[in-house]
């Protein structure tokens, strides 16, 4: 039996991660969220959950729930607190994405491809988990439009989160692939279908 391909996708903010992810999902990939694994994580009723709060405090909670508004205020203008609560959590992460990894390539009909959108992919060292890694470039301040008309937040918050972040031409460097979404839509679209056809085969 061949085996199961894990292929990471990662890229700068608003840089089209998560819609690359979402054509590999229909094209039959087996695609899954690292942000959403967090978020599932950031529960105060969990161990992680609880040495979250005791990092950052009970200001992070709103109704007994962590607020991950909150949670970005606070380790977005503090680099030691934000290292701190990475340490916790990226390895929690690649834990969950391996065990839902072999849970889908032991299903009796695996998909051809398994495909995991991770922002901080290689600045968490989190290459070493996967088969293949996929960078997402795309012009900043296209990505500065994006992250706006999404979120709603002023140009100071999308530079600071930004800056916590590789540049992207440094993970362009360090991807075994590169899309670059400068185009349209369609291109783009292309561009993914070419890389998953190419990556299924390698399998």
């Amino acid at each position: 039996m061949l085996r199961l391909k894990k292929v990471a996708v990662t890229g700068g903010i608003s840089s089209g991660k998560s819609l690359i992810c979402q054509y590999f999902s229909e094209f039959g990939a087996y695609v899954i969220d690292a942000d959403k694994i967090v978020h599932q994580l950031l529960n105060p009723d969990t161990e992680i959950g609880q040495k979250v709060v005791a990092l950052l405090g009970e200001r992070i909670l709103d109704k007994q729930t962590i607020s991950r508004s909150r949670v970005a205020k606070l380790v977005f203008l503090n680099p030691r607190l934000l290292k701190s609560l990475e340490n916790l959590l990226h390895p929690l992460v690649y834990e969950e994405i391996n065990r839902i990894y072999k849970k889908v390539a032991h299903e009796k009909n695996p998909p051809p491809l398994f495909v995991a959108e991770v922002p901080l992919l290689f600045e968490s060292g989190g290459e070493a988990y996967f088969d293949q890694t996929i960078a997402v470039v795309s012009i900043q301040e296209k990505c500065w439009e994006r992250y706006r008309a999404s979120t709603g937040n002023e140009r100071e918050d999308f530079n600071r989160r930004t800056a916590c972040q590789l540049p992207q031409h440094v993970k362009a460097e360090k991807a075994d692939i590169v899309i670059h979404n400068e185009g349209s839509i369609e291109s783009l679209k292309k561009q993914t279908k070419t890389i998953y056809e190419s990556l299924r085969q390698c399998t």
